[in-house]
């Protein structure tokens, strides 16, 4: 019987080893951590998105990547993920907002069903085993009992990114890669939060929701919801134009996102009296003081006339310090190119050798498009592997 290794016991790795041992092959999986999945199941923790319900071109619109990669997700896309996890007796249902949830909610439910499958096919999994080398079929791994050398007659990468280290995405593969002369793009956080500095005011509003806001950078304009954190900005709306603002463009927030501009200013031109600014903007547009104390932040002092005030509360400019650091990222871009690998995503330059995941050169807001793409593109390593070996005999 054929051999097949997955390093990586992340989301991707573990569809890949399914594939694998469906089409037949002996599958070993070593994974770095004591324990696999561990930012699948901190992903999960409160609330599995698993993918987004909508139409099939809207959900690729938002994975960026070369067309290759649109392919691969589009033959393992939403519909695919929903049935692949009721096919493990996870329940799923579909949140307002098209967000797609097993009904268990959690991650871990459906983790033990997948690991179970596994095990009931042979997959054997190696826990604490670091992959430290690689020449020729002979793949080197540092582990409990010391160095520990494999030579599968097939191997999948599935070694994640470069964020969240401790749970196991550090990226160490790019050093070894390089050595074998297989380059990558440099990490560069996504889905991650904005640096703020700011002035002791803001302090007593640390934890506040903003919600709804809708937040625009270049071309992408989203409708959602932030928090104030000690640390700058938080939340899914933050993350969901974190590319665009990495790529230098400016941050604008509309705090009244249900009401007009034009609407805004006439409610700012009613007689103030002896009330205070805040006090009229809260009156007259019903800010709460979270809202207030942004304008105040980014715009004192606030301008009398209410025209330009209206802009501002319309297309209030955020003064950031850039994205928070890549570990604290939920997810990162760059990683190995596309031009390195060929259709079934084997690395050119190291036959038998397929790569898969967040270790890819690919980026995706949350809301599920994160997770689908790591599903798919270990779906097509898998499959194209095990195609590989069969056409090696």
């Amino acid at each position: 019987m054929k051999r097949a290794l997955v390093i990586g016991a992340g989301p991707a790795g573990l569809m890949a080893a399914s594939q694998l041992s469906e089409a037949g092959l002996l599958v070993t999986i070593a994974d770095a951590k004591p324990s696999p999945a561990r930012k699948f199941l901190m992903a999960g923790k409160s609330g599995l998105n698993l993918t987004k319900d909508e139409p099939l071109e809207d959900f690729l619109g938002h994975i960026h990547g070369p067309e290759s990669l649109r392919r691969i997700v589009a033959a393992f896309g939403p519909e695919h993920v929903q049935r692949w996890a009721q096919s493990l007796g996870q329940s799923v249902f579909t949140g307002s907002s098209g967000r797609v949830f097993p009904k268990a909610m959690k991650a871990s439910p459906l983790l033990r069903a997948w690991l179970a499958q596994l095990q009931a096919r042979g997959v054997t999994l190696n826990r604490g085993w670091r992959w430290v080398g690689l020449d020729g079929g002979s793949v080197e791994f540092q582990t409990p009992s010391g160095r520990q050398i494999l030579t599968p007659d097939v191997t999948v990468l599935a070694l994640g990114g470069a964020s969240w280290s401790r749970l196991g995405s550090d990226g160490k593969w790019v050093s070894i890669l390089a050595q074998k002369g297989v380059y990558c793009t440099p990490f560069a956080p996504s889905n991650a939060g904005l640096r703020v500095a700011w002035s002791p005011h803001m302090e007593r509003h640390f934890g506040a929701p903003i919600k709804p806001a809708r937040l625009t950078a270049g071309d992408r304009t989203v409708l959602g919801e932030f928090v104030i954190s000690s640390r700058g900005l938080e939340g899914s709306a933050i993350y969901a134009i974190s590319r665009a603002v990495r790529q230098g463009a400016a941050l604008t927030v509309d705090l009244v996102p249900g009401r007009e501009l034009a609407d805004v200013a006439a409610r700012l031109a009613k007689p103030q009296g002896k009330t205070s600014l805040s006090n009229h903007l809260r009156k007259t547009l019903k800010l709460d003081p979270a809202r207030i104390a942004l304008l105040q932040e980014f715009s004192r002092p606030l301008p009398s006339d209410p025209q330009a005030l209206a802009r501002l509360v319309k297309t209030l400019p955020i003064r950031h310090k850039g994205l928070r650091p890549i570990d604290e990222a939920i997810s990162t871009a760059g990683g190995l190119s596309f031009d390195a690998l060929d259709d079934g995503l084997m690395i050119r330059a190291l036959p038998g050798v397929f790569a898969c995941g967040e270790m890819l050169d690919w980026d995706a807001p949350t809301g599920g498009y994160l997770l689908t793409t790591c599903f798919a593109t270990g779906h097509h390593a898998g499959r194209a592997a095990a195609n590989w070996v069969r056409n090696q005999a």
